[in-house]
């Protein structure tokens, strides 16, 4: 008869069941994961525009932070920027691009399937 070790005997509660949610998590979009980032993509997806002090009023961020996150998002090519001047004072304003719209998508598919298997372990 072979022996078997408690451990083989009585599986941690974080065995195998959790694996398929834990590899799931990792295969997150990192460049929407960020909190500043995924406020931008998620406000941009229920408005065409916003503006660069909207969304900055918006998120409750300084001009930097949202600046370095915009920017990263820009280069991702998740969100599209114009700048332009309305009078004498300079506007910029962003707005969410196909690929940025799909991106979150399945980021928040990928959230729903992660939430799904948690609960499923409780």
């Amino acid at each position: 008869m072979a022996r078997h070790s408690k451990a083989e005997a009585h599986p941690k509660p974080q065995s195998l069941r959790s694996r398929p949610a834990q590899s799931r998590a990792a295969d997150l979009d990192r460049l929407i994961h960020e909190p500043i980032r995924l406020g931008i993509v998620s406000a941009l997806a229920i408005n065409e525009t916003m503006t660069f002090n909207e969304l900055k009023q918006l998120l409750k961020t300084t001009d930097g932070n949202l600046s370095v996150h915009a920017r990263k998002l820009e280069e991702g090519q998740y969100i599209a920027c114009e700048k332009y001047f309305e009078g004498r004072v300079p506007r910029t304003e962003y707005r969410l691009t196909g690929a940025g719209r799909k991106a979150l998508e399945i980021y928040l598919d990928h959230m729903e399937a992660l939430i799904r298997a948690t609960r499923e372990l409780n």
